[in-house]
């Protein structure tokens, strides 16, 4: 694994870079620190544009370490008609090669992961705390060999580069893979990262996968 990768990414608050990653947006940055609340009763009939409304990386106002750590964060790839999602809960954002980017460490037989590798792009949602338990599907069950993408309670909606996310969602981070590096428990100097890497080989066959991705769109609840 290069480990250079780690000393460019870092797991903070996005640092803005000469590259744009949104659409100019001249409202007041402060704006987009407080996150709206979700009228739950018109989530059917909305469309992605009613609901969500594109901030810069600059504006987002989200806790790293909390959002990945606590609250998790559901990855989905893939197009309307054919696509999966799974919980994520280590991982980051940061910038890397100049431009703000994102990181997720991703057991090897994931099947979201082959989403992404077919499709390459992704996208990253965050909920309120009341959609937790509603999520968690997400992450107990495949749907390599289960009907949970036919099962779960949230509602499934395209941003307008066509990406599947949900609407319940309250931050939005979509992305274009740039990256999927192997680990090796060769790479690690820290012992429980090599503990952890080497059980997660015996249940996949192959090593985790750290997913890097250039973050092309962020959105916000309106």
């Amino acid at each position: 694994m290069k480990k250079f990768v780690f000393l460019i990414i870092c797991t903070g608050v996005l640092i803005a870079c000469g590259h744009n990653t949104s659409q100019e947006n001249t409202s007041d940055p402060a704006s987009a620190t407080s996150v709206a609340t979700l009228d739950r009763s018109k989530l059917k009939g909305s469309e992605f544009m009613d609901l969500f409304r594109e901030i810069r990386p600059t504006e987002v106002n989200e806790n790293v370490f909390k959002v990945f750590s606590e609250d998790y964060a559901v990855i989905t790839s893939g197009v309307a008609r054919d696509y999966n999602s799974m919980v994520v809960s280590y991982g980051g954002w940061g910038i890397l090669f100049e431009e703000p980017a994102t990181w997720c460490f991703l057991r090897a037989n994931r099947y979201t992961l082959e989403y992404i590798r077919r499709n390459g792009r992704y996208t990253l949602a965050y909920f309120d705390d009341e959609d937790k338990e509603s999520i968690m599907i997400f992450g107990t069950n495949s749907g390599r060999d289960t009907e949970k993408m036919n099962t779960h309670q949230l509602h499934p909606v395209q941003t307008p580069e066509g990406n599947i996310t949900y609407k319940e969602a309250r931050l939005i981070i979509e992305c274009e893979l740039s990256q999927i590096t192997s680990v090796h428990p060769e790479d690690y100097y820290w012992e429980k990262g090599k503990t952890f890497v080497q059980e997660g080989y015996e249940d996949a066959k192959d090593y985790h996968k750290l997913v890097f991705g250039r973050i092309t769109h962020i959105w916000t609840r309106k």
